[in-house]
């Protein structure tokens, strides 16, 4: 059951990160079609996180460490981008900070 909770955070950042993608791209493109798919995507991230039963504090304390995982992914392998050393850091401590809130909520 927790596997089935992590692959829903996981898909779920999958969608908000597309979804900003794809609206980022739909505004600097002036794609109107581009930028209402990612509106429907960031829409059903909203839906699709909020499919975690868990409380509300525990469920977005931990989804801001898996998005901001992904994120980072997201820029250095998709995009191709240089993420920096101290953007690496940040994210493994926001990372811990995940961890105890879902070890300390048991």
């Amino acid at each position: 059951m927790v596997c089935l909770l992590w692959l829903v955070l996981l898909a779920a950042a999958v969608l908000e990160i597309g979804g900003n993608a794809a609206v980022r791209k739909g505004l600097r493109r002036s794609n109107v079609v581009v930028m209402l798919a990612g509106c429907a995507g960031l829409g059903c991230y909203g839906i699709l996180v909020n499919t975690v039963k868990w409380d509300f504090s525990k469920l977005f304390g931990v989804y801001v460490a898996v998005f901001a995982l992904m994120s980072v992914l997201f820029a250095r392998f998709v995009l191709k981008e240089s993420v920096p050393r101290p953007t690496w850091i940040g994210v493994a401590i926001i990372m811990l900070g995940a961890l105890i809130i879902q070890i300390g909520s048991k």
